[in-house]
């Protein structure tokens, strides 16, 4: 049982926690300075060697953090989920508490205000997104990679749930997808939007044997959920960090479906060549000869669940300002159908093939 909540918080307000939170003098690791860095769930204080995550009382779609039990729950569950990628890093939950005399600490005396989660700092430069970025990132690392989240998915059991439960999983998805990025304020192109989606239902339905095939293989498992070059680090011993602590339900996927996402946003920063290498290498390492048709499938909707998400920040009055989160939900768009229409191709050429016979 976590102690998560002893008594009414003296400290006012989120705002005042993170002021106190940006001083040196609060952390326990003599730190010289410290950054802090906004996300729309979180606040990461990065100090000398630690990075600090405190995580915002709000509530969305998939998660409720407004009550102090929850946020402790949630830490708890992050460093746990993230010690099966990144044990090393994922150090500890800790209690952020204040004395008597206002003093904010983690992990000491007084009385509990909220929970942190304790992480090792890594090395920026040897993130993978900043080294697709510099072209520093090689085969050698996407081999790694793929390496680890092989061995990772080998861990897992498969997830509960018939062939039909997953493929209904998969329409929903498609169906949110269409609703969200159909809405004027998001200034989406409405009818590209419908086409895609339109040709992702066609797909999933007429190849609903291979997505069973998927499930038969024991390929859906609970993985990492949010697997971006930005959460892995590709230093001595590969670290992957930040996977969906507060969602079963979206960390339960095909393992297709993770690496092809990661695969994704690889190309999408300017470097195909290594997304294709990281897939190559990931079925070379697994053992899973997983079709290209099927990659882009998942990668289609993947891209139109990133437009959804990009476009949810212009429901913020601060984002509508400049045009960046309007034109990424675009770009995504038109990922999206690119990946569909490479499925298409692709599964079209093999029925037509298989017809024509040997």
């Amino acid at each position: 049982m976590i102690d998560a909540d002893r008594g009414r918080s003296p400290v006012a307000s989120l705002m005042e926690k993170v002021a106190r939170l940006r001083e040196p003098a609060t952390w326990p690791d003599g730190a010289h300075a410290v950054t802090a860095i906004e996300t729309h769930m979180s606040w990461v204080f990065l100090t000398d060697r630690h990075a600090w995550k405190l995580k915002k009382p709000v509530r969305a779609s998939q998660l409720d953090f407004r009550s102090l039990a929850a946020r402790a729950r949630f830490c708890h569950e992050e460093v746990r989920l993230n010690r099966r990628l990144a044990a090393d890093v994922y150090l500890d939950a800790v209690p952020l508490t204040i004395d008597s005399d206002g003093r904010l600490r983690p992990n000491g005396a007084g009385e509990i205000v909220d929970w942190l989660v304790e992480m090792k700092r890594l090395p920026a430069e040897r993130m993978l997104d900043r080294a697709l970025l510099h072209g520093t990132a090689t085969r050698a690392d996407a081999r790694r990679v793929a390496e680890r989240l092989s061995a990772f998915y080998r861990s897992l059991a498969p997830a509960r749930g018939g062939a039909d439960l997953y493929r209904d999983g998969l329409r929903r998805t498609i169906d949110c997808n269409e609703r969200a990025l159909r809405r004027p304020m998001f200034e989406q192109p409405v009818e590209v939007v419908r086409a895609v989606c339109v040709l992702q239902r066609a797909l999933l339905d007429a190849e609903a044997a291979r997505f069973d095939a998927r499930v038969r293989q024991g390929r859906i498992v609970e993985g990492h959920g949010d697997l971006r070059p930005e959460h892995v680090c590709i230093d001595a011993q590969i670290a992957i960090i930040d996977c969906l602590e507060f969602s079963r339900r979206l960390r339960t996927q095909d393992m297709a479906d993770e690496i092809g996402f990661l695969a994704l946003e690889c190309e999408r920063l300017g470097a195909p060549d290594f997304a294709r290498a990281l897939l190559d290498e990931y079925r070379a390492a697994s053992g899973d000869a997983v079709d290209d048709a099927l990659v882009h499938f998942y990668q289609s909707c993947r891209a139109m669940t990133r437009a959804r998400l990009a476009a949810w920040h212009l429901r913020e009055k601060a984002f509508r300002a400049t045009p960046v989160w309007r034109d990424r939900a675009r770009a995504y768009v038109a990922l999206a159908q690119r990946h569909a229409g490479c499925c298409e191709r692709l599964w079209t050429a093999a029925s037509i093939s298989a017809a024509a016979g040997p």
